[in-house]
């Protein structure tokens, strides 16, 4: 009783035993109407043909006389079949006919009828009475009435009995017919509801084992591809993200401990040598400027970190607003021309005029800095040529492309998606300056501007490509 309570409580099971009880409603008015029409039909064919053969027999009596009508319905009344025929005189005593017994009020008072009759024999095998023709056996009549022209009474009709007993065929039909669709209906039910829960319960119990810890587990899919299918690659789909968010975050705790904490040491260090009796103005000076720089860049972190935040979470205030994209990446590249002169390596750039983009100035700009930095880094060519930078912006007719490119070693094939990730830094023992997260802030700015960000192989080198929807 547990069980089915529930499975009654849900939603399957109800909307299943609701499309039931509909369907099985609208099956019985069916057959109901069908049986009902069927009946009807029958009755109006059979009034249809009474009224049909009265004006038969006044026809003949009107042109033929009375013997021609007699001779007709003799003729009828011989016939086996369901007819009722009754001839009799102006007092309405019987003359004619294969039914006698005609209740008085039938033959006086023309109209329809329906009343019990005994038929006689045609063949004559039963005993005859006198005055009265033989019995044959007791039936149901439905007649019509009329007078005459010369006073004489007519009665025709059918007999109901057959037409009685085709409607309780299709009653019992009906029933047998409701006692089916109930039966196949429960059943087709319950198969159904089966399956789908069945279904259901599959993806609740790797919901389960998921929320267990076992962060590899998976929905089933079938072959069926059918809703269910869809929605378990769905959720297939949102597992697998969930589980490499999860690695990220993993990754990101460790990147960010070990990052903080070598600044952190080094402040520490550097405070308790301030701190000493035998250290000079000197020394300590000296301790307060590293501690000062080192705060710096870890600040810098910290705030590229909330950027990449408030990035990811949406556009921020000032939104997006349509700027001249060309100016922007001119100006950046203007900028940091004279310091990459310095560092030896030469800034050239193809920048489209007038190229305008619907796209937040401050977010862009940065992006365009993490990229100049980027490559300023490691654009120094292994074999000792000077280091060159290519800005680029053109405008296709749906995209516009800013590119950055460097000609220094390059970034192996397997790692250009991972560097986009925050902390990831190629230079495994970190002696370098940075973060990790110049790249995740640009990709970031991409995905908020419904963009795209890519690194490619310059041969040699790096190219930085940003995409953004011309409109």
């Amino acid at each position: 009783m547990n069980r089915f309570a529930q499975v009654w409580r849900t939603s399957t099971v109800r909307l299943t035993a609701t499309f039931i009880a509909i369907f099985i409603v609208f099956a019985i008015l069916l057959m109901a109407f069908i049986g009902w029409q069927s009946s009807v039909q029958i009755q109006r064919q059979q009034t249809d043909d009474i009224d049909r053969e009265i004006r038969q027999f006044q026809r003949i009596e009107t042109n033929q006389g009375i013997r021609a009508l007699a001779f007709a319905v003799n003729r009828l009344s011989s016939q086996p079949g369901p007819g009722i025929y009754f001839l009799g005189d102006a007092a309405g005593l019987y003359l004619l006919g294969n039914v006698a017994d005609v209740p008085a009020e039938v033959v006086i008072n023309p109209g329809v009828y329906s009343f019990d009759y005994e038929r006689p024999n045609p063949l004559g095998d039963d005993v005859v009475e006198e005055g009265r023709p033989p019995r044959q056996r007791e039936g149901i009549a439905v007649v019509r009435s009329i007078e005459l022209g010369n006073g004489m009474r007519l009665v025709v009709g059918r007999d109901v009995v057959e037409r009685r007993g085709y409607s309780a065929i299709i009653l019992q039909s009906f029933m047998v017919g409701v006692v089916g669709i109930v039966l196949f209906s429960l059943i087709a039910g319950g198969i159904t509801a089966r399956r789908v829960l069945r279904r259901i319960d599959t993806i609740q119990q790797t919901s389960t084992k998921i929320m267990s810890g076992n962060l590899s587990e998976r929905v089933p899919v079938t072959r069926r591809n059918d809703e269910f299918d869809a929605l378990a690659t769905n959720l297939n789909a949102m597992l697998d993200r969930i589980e490499q968010l999860l690695q990220g975050l993993k990754e990101v705790t460790d990147n960010v401990a070990h990052d903080l904490k070598t600044p952190l040491t080094r402040l520490r260090n550097q405070a308790e040598a301030a701190l000493r009796d035998t250290a000079s103005v000197e020394t300590r000076e000296q301790a307060l400027e590293n501690v000062i720089a080192e705060s710096d860049r870890l600040i810098q972190t910290f705030n590229a970190l909330l950027m990449i935040a408030r990035v990811e979470a949406g556009a921020p205030s000032g939104a997006l607003s349509e700027i001249n994209i060309s100016e922007i990446v001119a100006d950046v590249a203007e900028l940091y021309g004279p310091v990459a002169e310095d560092e030896g390596i030469a800034v050239e750039t193809r920048i489209a005029e007038g190229v305008r983009l619907k796209a937040n100035r401050e977010l862009i700009g940065q992006a365009m800095v993490n990229l100049l930095e980027n490559a300023m880094k490691y654009a120094r060519p292994e074999d000792g040529k000077s280091g060159r930078i290519d800005v680029s912006l053109s405008q296709q007719a749906d995209r516009v492309s800013i590119s950055v490119a460097d000609n220094g070693p390059g970034i192996p094939d397997g790692e250009r998606k991972r560097v986009l990730e925050r902390f990831v830094r190629l230079e495994k023992s970190r002696s370098e300056t940075g973060s990790g997260l110049g790249l995740s802030l640009v990709n970031a700015v991409a995905r908020l501007h419904g963009g795209t960000f890519r690194i490619e192989d310059n041969a040699p080198g790096v190219r930085a490509v940003l995409e953004f929807p011309a409109r």
